[in-house]
């Protein structure tokens, strides 16, 4: 009986160190996106299942944030380990410039991910036509944790104004400048995203509402004489949001996929591989995925250095990092 009892009660402290054992080799990963009327909070929840259900031992999370700015910090202190930001944002903060003065992260470079396109957000009947008349106009500049706050400033300063003097300013994410745009407490926001942004969309949707989209391609060249040449003129297509009737010219940044420096070179390796095996998946999440290509993987796209580990990856697929 003693012999009998002591098997079992060995067997049971065996299960007790495998299942130790198996709970200490799972990986958890979680994945720093923006906030939930953006393109990164839902992209970065597929990327969190796609992981999960294909890569052996790993637990992927998407986490609610402000946005870039947020979300390289959340890297720099450890706890997140991936994000996605803007090239903008994630070379201050490799510099530890502007939001990270002292602050330096050692960020690097997993994957280039897709175009994002600043919106300038106005409705009819708010007598916006154009970036300058956005003076004396009450506006939402994007959230305290953004990289569309960073990028509204150059915008901005570009065009000659000042953010603090020229307009009465609101910190606020896309959402909720959406609702104080229908509100009537803004004229018009900032917003840096994909397309479409479900809550521009949202906006143009909206009953006796008409969307008017602000161009900004015209900054371009002096956004970049200050800021790395790190932005380039695109175009948010007609149509792409409802009652949008013509092609809005816009200035665009590229959005990394990032993690800290010292990420392993394995765990790195495997996060882009299974991203780029199950594109298809992620493009039924949001159609930004699309853009998810080998040949955007270059130096030109993004600034900040690659992670060794995913350098293996593109290097086997014949990308000339």
């Amino acid at each position: 009986m003693r012999t009998s009892r002591g098997l079992i009660a060995g067997l049971a402290l065996g299960a007790v160190v495998l299942a130790g054992a198996a709970v200490a080799q799972q990986t958890n990963i979680a994945i720093a996106t923006g906030g939930t009327g953006g393109v990164y909070y839902p992209l970065g929840g597929g990327m969190a299942n796609v992981l999960s259900k294909h890569l052996s031992g790993v637990q992927a999370t998407a986490r609610v944030t402000g946005g870039s700015v947020d979300n390289l910090k959340l890297i720099g202190s450890g706890q997140s380990e991936v994000g996605l930001v803007m090239v903008d944002a994630a070379l201050d903060a490799l510099k530890g410039e502007d939001k990270f003065k002292g602050n330096k992260v050692e960020v690097r470079t997993l994957m280039v991910l897709y175009p994002n396109r600043m919106h300038v957000v106005s409705v009819e009947g708010r007598g916006i036509e154009k970036i300058e008349d956005l003076k004396g106009k009450r506006v939402s500049t994007g959230s305290p944790g953004s990289a569309t706050e960073v990028m509204a400033f150059r915008v901005i300063e570009a065009a000659g104004l000042d953010r603090d003097k020229d307009m009465r300013r609101e910190r606020l994410g896309v959402a909720e400048s959406v609702n104080a745009v229908k509100d009537g407490k803004i004229d018009a926001f900032f917003w840096v995203g994909g397309l479409p942004t479900a809550a521009v969309t949202d906006l143009g949707a909206t009953p006796g509402t008409k969307i008017k989209l602000v161009d900004t391609a015209h900054l371009v060249d002096k956004m970049n004489q200050k800021y790395n040449n790190l932005y380039s003129s695109g175009v948010i297509p007609a149509k792409t949001y409802p009652g949008q009737e013509k092609d809005n010219p816009v200035s665009v940044v590229q959005n990394i996929l990032v993690a800290n420096a010292s990420m392993s070179d394995k765990v790195a390796y495997d996060i882009v591989k299974t991203l780029f095996d199950k594109r298809d998946e992620l493009i039924q999440v949001h159609r930004e995925a699309q853009n998810f290509v080998l040949e955007a993987q270059t130096p030109k796209n993004s600034p900040i250095p690659w992670h060794p580990g995913v350098v293996k990856y593109y290097q086997e697929k014949g990308v000339k990092m």
